[in-house]
């Protein structure tokens, strides 16, 4: 079954967003959608067997038992601020007063390939990168996981995340153990329309054929997102295709294409021509759609029939991290429901951690509510995950995505 979700309809929501309007999801592909070639064939260079590291030829000293400090890397307004006092980290204040592990954060992540970009060297050659503690997406954690740039976690040391992360972001396709990277936040990729000019979107098969949104549809430029959407529509799995159902779902985008169904294929700057109604439906990022309808309750975001695309940023430690130690304990404690509740009512995307819907009852009703921070069992289950790729799959598929998109 498709679910529509509108706006909560109370004020607090749209004050809350106003503080943070930039999105993880928007920031990252704005770069990654105007040099996805580049990057596609710099993937190549990153992938050579001299870029490679294991645990033995790549080994990590942990001083965390005499060094009880850690650094943590991340995106901007990505963390709770204190209303009152900006200098105030509310849930990282009580970890530091909690454990004694003074954290040096810092947002310094503004994109994956970018980030990508200052630190490949230092990896590479198995070098440090003075980060303990980095969050990236999906796809770029994958990428690390295969060149063996980053350190196993002690899962033992993990209690709350073994005990409280969602079923649906468990097993996941580049790190099926969940020893290399633990969800941070997480999104949706899905349909999104504009209520005041057209009626509900419900599959993607309306957003490819339907004659009255001919010319008034955007996709995302983000290949994973749009042909893992497309690859569910046409009944094959993203988290597990051949290459023959990734051309049998890409010729469906290129009918739509050749067609003029689709208008153009976007980073995040879908968003503003939905809001004017300049676009009727798109293929979009429940990040950005949470924040339009804070202001217009016409524009909805749905996950289709078929399933939505479920996407996470990753904490992970970097080989030559020198505490680990720490920063698991720091990955633990936002994995504590209270704590995570808290991060939640800040950053507004979907909250990896069982039990934090019940904790935001006592912060915000509303947003214990709202299904883009807290979907429905029935919606999870049918997200998927984008399968693992290699390196040659990376290059051959955005590659074959490209020449259809035109970019």
């Amino acid at each position: 079954m498709h679910n529509s979700f509108p706006s909560p309809p109370a004020p607090a929501v749209a004050a809350l967003l106003s503080a943070h309007r930039l999105s993880r999801r928007s920031i990252m592909r704005g770069a990654f959608g105007a040099g996805v070639l580049a990057v596609a064939g710099g993937v190549a260079g990153c992938g050579t067997e001299g870029a490679r590291q294991t645990g033995e030829s790549c080994a990590s000293d942990d001083l965390s038992d005499t060094e009880r400090w850690l650094h943590f890397s991340n995106w901007i307004q990505y963390l709770d601020v204190d209303d009152t006092d900006p200098g105030r980290r509310p849930t990282l204040d009580a970890f530091v007063d909690r454990t004694g592990i003074r954290v040096t954060y810092t947002e310094d992540i503004n994109d994956n390939n970018e980030f990508f970009g200052k630190v490949q060297a230092q990896l590479a050659a198995c070098q440090p990168i003075d980060r303990d503690l980095i969050v990236l997406t999906d796809w770029m954690s994958a990428r690390l996981i295969r060149l063996g740039w980053v350190q196993k976690l002690d899962r033992s040391r993990l209690p709350n995340v073994e005990r409280n992360l969602l079923a649906s972001l468990r097993d996941r396709p580049f790190d099926p153990t969940g020893e290399l990277a633990v969800p941070w936040q997480s999104g949706l990729a899905g349909l999104a329309y504009n209520g005041a000019v057209t009626g509900e979107v419900r599959t993607v098969d309306e957003l490819l054929t339907r004659p009255d949104l001919k010319g008034r549809v955007t996709a995302l430029t983000e290949m994973r997102d749009t042909m893992g959407l497309l690859l569910q529509s046409a009944g094959h799995d993203p988290a597990d295709f051949t290459d023959a159902q990734f051309d049998d779902a890409l010729e469906r985008l290129r009918r739509a294409v050749a067609d003029g169904q689709i208008r153009r294929f976007t980073g995040n700057d879908y968003a503003p021509e939905l809001a004017r109604g300049d676009i009727a439906a798109c293929i979009g990022w429940s990040g950005d759609i949470i924040q339009l309808a804070a202001t217009d309750d016409r524009i909805r975001f749905v996950a289709p029939e078929s399933g939505a695309m479920l996407y996470s940023d990753n904490l992970q430690v970097p080989n030559r991290a020198t505490h680990k130690a720490n920063a698991e304990e720091l990955i633990n404690h936002y994995y504590e429901p209270a704590v995570a509740a808290q991060l939640a009512a800040y950053v507004n995307y979907i909250c990896p951690v069982e039990g934090a819907r019940a904790e935001m009852e006592r912060i915000d009703p509303t947003l214990a509510d709202h299904p883009l921070i807290f979907p429905d069992d029935a919606t999870l289950a049918g997200t998927k995950v984008f399968m693992a790729l290699t390196d040659e799959q990376e290059r051959a598929y955005e590659t074959k995505f490209q020449q259809v998109i035109g970019a």
